[in-house]
């Protein structure tokens, strides 16, 4: 009876932090490594996810006004008159439309060239917005693979250093060994609070950046067939 006593009592007098403290200096480290982790991890969620909202909000806005029946000539002016640089579905357009300007104005090119040309230079600019896109999410996919790994390596090493120095005890005890497990199974749990998060912020953040790309490159070959519709029609009526 005394000793269950004595088992809670220690038990209750052991918070978290009191057990953080206690650790020892690599099992320290490691949750010091894992909670800047998560950290990092948490602050590349909410940008990107701000974003990946906005980009979406800019495609949507974009094609709506591309499809209007408006010229090209001036929302391309509407565009690139704000002095602000172009993302997303409008920086692949303005790349496209300028290329078509330049080539457009030379009566010896053929068609397939301006075509090619216009291609050319929206997939350049759609390989930059693809490389934003997918910008910090190896990060992510870092973290979440190996956050479990670096505290399991805290929580088998605090394990270790537990049993070691129960080897100088003369008697052995619940309450003995509860300190060292509970301190190292704590870089276990600090582990997956990194990794959970970030493991589903990545595949998300996957998803919607696919989803974009797929966007950016259907419009890449609808502007491309526009090209194609007027560079033909301007030839039949010269």
């Amino acid at each position: 009876m005394n000793e269950t006593l004595k088992i809670a009592v220690n038990n209750d007098s052991l918070s978290i932090l009191e057990l953080i403290l206690n650790a020892s200096l690599l099992v320290q480290l490691v949750m010091l490594t894992l909670v800047a982790a998560s950290l990092v991890s948490w602050t590349v969620i909410f940008t990107k996810s701000i974003a990946l909202k906005k980009l979406r909000k800019e495609a949507d806005d974009f094609e709506a006004e591309f499809w209007s029946g408006g010229e090209l000539n001036g929302l391309y002016r509407r565009c690139t008159e704000t002095g602000e640089e172009s993302v997303g579905m409008t920086a692949i357009f303005v790349a496209g439309y300028r290329e078509y300007s330049r080539l457009a104005g030379n009566a010896s090119i053929e068609r397939t060239d301006l075509v090619e040309g216009v291609q050319r230079a929206m997939r350049v600019a759609t390989s930059r917005e693809v490389e934003s896109l997918e910008s910090r999410l190896p990060f992510l996919a870092t973290v979440g693979s190996t956050s479990p790994y670096v505290g399991l390596f805290g929580t088998v090493w605090g394990i270790m250093n537990s049993f070691r120095s129960l080897g100088a005890l003369q008697s052995v005890s619940i309450a003995t060994v509860a300190p060292g497990i509970s301190e190292a199974l704590i870089a276990t749990a600090m582990g997956l609070f990194a990794a959970i998060p970030a493991v589903i912020g990545y595949n998300r953040f996957s998803a919607a950046a696919e989803s974009l790309i797929a966007r950016y490159d259907v419009f890449v070959e609808e502007f491309a067939s526009i090209v194609n519709r007027q560079a033909v029609s301007g030839r039949r009526h010269t």
